[in-house]
Order: C-alpha cells, then sequence, then structure tokens
C-alpha cells in the first residue's frame, strides 16, 4: 500500500540547466569597461585638440591656469591637466524695455541690439575666468547678465534725457552713444567688449502718440501760416516790385520819348537852319544873277545900239554907193561858190547836153 505522502518522482522539480556564455564575449565586455575606465582616467593626464580661429584655449594643471592658448593644435601630457576652450566670436543680444521715464517724466520703450565679444588677451582671460567662468562657457549666461547691463543703461541713459531729446532727431543718435557708453562700463570689468550698439526701434503709448501728432500737426499748420504770410509777402513784395518796373519802364519810355523829341526838335531846327542858309544864299545867288542879268542886258542894249549904228551905216553907205552893193553882192556870190561846184553857160533858148561815160545825155526842163 503505497504512502499518499510520498510524491513520485514525476512530480520532483528537476534542477534548471543555464546555456553557457562564451567565454569570448565576456572578454570583449571586460575589454570594453576597462578602455572606458581607462579613457575616463586619461582625461586627467593628457590631451590633444585643434583650437579653431574664433577660439582661445585655457590651459588648467591641477585646477590652476597654467597660461591661454590662440587658435592652432594644442597638446600637453601631465597630472591631472586640462584645456577649456572659450569661443571669442560675436554673441548677439536684443534687448527690449515697453517703459521707460524721461527726465520730463514722459513714456517711451526701446529696443537695443549690440555685439558681445569674450576676450582674448591672455591677461584678461586669466584674471577673469576664475570668476566668470559660466559667462566665458556659456552664451546663456552671457546673455542673461549682458540684458541686466543693457537694461540698466537705458534706464541711465532716457532718465537722463528729455522726451524730444530720445525720440526726435539726432537725439536719438545722442541716446545710441550713451547707451554704448553705459553698455560698455558695465561690461568692462567682466573682460567683456561691446560693439555695434544700435536703437533699432522706439516706442510711444497711443496717448503720447497723439498727442505727439496733435504737436506735430499744430507745429504742420502754424509753419504752414508762416509760409502763406510769407509767399503773401513775397507775392506782395513782387507784384510792387513789377508795378514799380513797369511804371520805370513807362518813365524811361517817356523821357526816351521826350529825349527824342528834344532831339527831333533839334535836329528839325538845324534843318530849317540849313534850308533858310540855302535860301538865303539862294537869294544871294539870285540877286547876283539878277544883277549879272542886268548887266549882261545892258551890255546887250548897248552892243545892240553898236550894231544898230553899224547897220545904219552900212545902209546909208549901200544907199550913196550902189556899186559898192553891186561888189558886196558879187563876193558873197564868189565865196557861196565851191570848188566842187560846176556851171553851164548856154545861150537863152537853148538846152545843154550833158557828156556822161556812157554817151551824151539830152536835159530836161523841169519848170
Amino acid at each position: 500500500m503505497k504512502n499518499p505522502n510520498q510524491k513520485s518522482d514525476s512530480n520532483q522539480a528537476s534542477p534548471r540547466n543555464f546555456p553557457s556564455i562564451p567565454r569570448w564575449l565576456i572578454a570583449l565586455v571586460v575589454g570594453g569597461i576597462v578602455l572606458v575606465v581607462l579613457a575616463s582616467i586619461s582625461n586627467s593626464f593628457w590631451y590633444f585638440e585643434v583650437i579653431e580661429n574664433d577660439e582661445v584655449g585655457i590651459t588648467i594643471e591641477s585646477g590652476e591656469i597654467q597660461g591661454v592658448l590662440q587658435p592652432g593644435i594644442a597638446y600637453d601630457f601631465g597630472l591631472f591637466v586640462d584645456l577649456v576652450k572659450i569661443t571669442t566670436s560675436a554673441v548677439a543680444i536684443t534687448v527690449d524695455d515697453p517703459e521707460l521715464i524721461t527726465i520730463d517724466k514722459q513714456r517711451i520703450g526701446l529696443q537695443v541690439t549690440a555685439d558681445v565679444f569674450r576676450p582674448r588677451e591672455a591677461d584678461i582671460v586669466i584674471s577673469n575666468f576664475s570668476r566668470y567662468r559660466n559667462i566665458y562657457m556659456d552664451d546663456a549666461s552671457l546673455e542673461q547678465r549682458m540684458t541686466a547691463f543693457t537694461l540698466q543703461a537705458m534706464k541711465v541713459c532716457v532718465g537722463d534725457k528729455k522726451f524730444d531729446e530720445a525720440v526726435i532727431g539726432s537725439g536719438r543718435d545722442d541716446l545710441r552713444a550713451c547707451i554704448d557708453d553705459e553698455l560698455s562700463a558695465l561690461a568692462e570689468p567682466l573682460g567683456l567688449e561691446v560693439r555695434n550698439v544700435a536703437v533699432p526701434q522706439v516706442t510711444i503709448s497711443p496717448e503720447v502718440q497723439a498727442a505727439l501728432d496733435a504737436i506735430v500737426q499744430s507745429r504742420l499748420a502754424t509753419e504752414k501760416a508762416k509760409q502763406d504770410a510769407e509767399k503773401a509777402k513775397q507775392e506782395a513784395a513782387a507784384q510792387q516790385a513789377a508795378e514799380e518796373g513797369r511804371i520805370r519802364v513807362e518813365q524811361s519810355k517817356l523821357q526816351e520819348e521826350a529825349r527824342q523829341q528834344a532831339i527831333l526838335q533839334e535836329l528839325k531846327q538845324q534843318q530849317l537852319e540849313a534850308e533858310l542858309a540855302v535860301i538865303e544864299q539862294q537869294t544871294i545867288n539870285a540877286q547876283a544873277q539878277l544883277d549879272l542879268t542886268q548887266a549882261q542886258q545892258a551890255i546887250a542894249n548897248e552892243q545892240a545900239q553898236v550894231d544898230i549904228a553899224r547897220e545904219l551905216a552900212l545902209a546909208e553907205m549901200y544907199s550913196s554907193h550902189p556899186e559898192y552893193v553891186m561888189l558886196q553882192i558879187a563876193l558873197a556870190n564868189a565865196n557861196a561858190i565851191k570848188d566842187t561846184d560846176k556851171f553851164v553857160y548856154t545861150p537863152e533858148g537853148v538846152f545843154p547836153n550833158l557828156i556822161l561815160g556812157g554817151g551824151v545825155m539830152p536835159t530836161i526842163n523841169i519848170e
């Protein structure tokens, strides 16, 4: 008879068999762990790194700064040596303050931008690195500190200026220069350099904007009124000058006409005087001609009387001496005959015949 408390062999638990791990895998894992431990330990004994152009390196040995390395290849061996690199390129910051109070109690808002540079000079880096390590190593810490400095500089500069000096015209550039100076003065003890400070935006409240617009409009209206008054004044002056010029032209015209009339009258008088002189000369000439004519007439009368007397004497002589008359007739006829004249004398009642080269030609009485 079986014992009920006795378990069968089939119900007894058999021991679990685990698969065996390869020794090469165990050796690989152990080797990797050893390499990691050695690498972590070796970082405290040597370094070999490249410092970029926008970086400087700080060599540290046993917690003390040994020097500052410029861009290039850096390496060292020793006990607990380390190399910390600082980025020296610009870190841009933009700070907004929506409410600043001017000296005349006006509210304005500013936005300021700038570029911040960490130091490259060895003495500045060595003297400030331990105190401002976070600022030198972390951009967020640098931006936070420079934002605080910028807000302070903005409040100082705006608080020392009137509204017009901070907002209008060249006053904004003066405000930018003030913020630049204040911000540089605050950043200098940290070894930081601030460049390219700008105030790209100035904001004012709507109430101030409305009041400023009203002032501007009033000023423009005043300026326009002044310009209109000046324009009217200039137009009146121009009109007066034009009228005066017209009057002067008319006066000059009248004066010129009077002068021309005087010259014309003088010329006419000279012409009349010349004509009078001509008439006087003509009168003198006519009188002289008359005198000459009278003298010639007297001479002609005398000559006529002489001629008449001679003719009367000849007539008396001709009447007293007829033979003398015949002699004069003969002389006159003789003087009248030329060498080429021919005379043919024939008896009365006989017709003369002409003898030419062709023979004898009869003549015909044409009476």
